[in-house]
């Protein structure tokens, strides 16, 4: 009677083991066991994860497309030759990858907002520089147009 008793619990906790184990994949060895890539592990969920932060993330445009954009309208208005347009390509280059520098900064927002007012002026003066005064008359008012739809939005 007493082998009896002892084979069945015998039975009951290797049945018992044998489903805890289950659980986690392959019996709780190996890699998608319960310490590696299985059900126990963070893997899986950090990369989706990392998925969904690359998915919320927005491209970023690179420079030479931005700066691409801004000279084709300066180009038409201004009536630029191509040497001012190389000039003015390369200080309009500087001027955004510097303003990139200065938004990831981490210093705090009144601070950014009067180095990057500070960094436009600059490149106003260095662009002004190869225009002539026809030229300098029209920039000025594309900037005040640009300011004013800027502050309607």
């Amino acid at each position: 009677m007493k082998t009896i008793q002892i084979f069945f619990v015998f039975t009951a906790a290797l049945l018992c083991s044998i489903s805890v184990s289950a659980q986690y994949g392959n019996n709780g060895y190996g890699n998608n066991g319960y310490g590696g890539g299985g059900y126990g592990s963070n893997n899986g969920r950090m990369s989706q994860m990392n998925q969904s932060r690359d998915i919320e993330k927005p491209k970023e445009i690179p420079v030479e497309v931005t700066v691409g954009k801004i000279m084709e309208k300066l180009k038409t208005e201004l009536l630029l030759d191509q040497l001012q347009e190389i000039a003015i390509t390369n200080v309009l280059i500087e001027s955004i990858r510097s303003q990139g520098i200065l938004l990831k900064a981490e210093t705090g927002q009144e601070q950014k907002i009067k180095e990057i007012q500070a960094l436009s002026e600059v490149t106003d003066r260095k662009v002004n520089e190869f225009l002539n005064e026809d030229q300098k008359i029209k920039y000025k008012a594309l900037n005040e147009q640009s300011n004013k739809s800027r502050r309607k939005r």
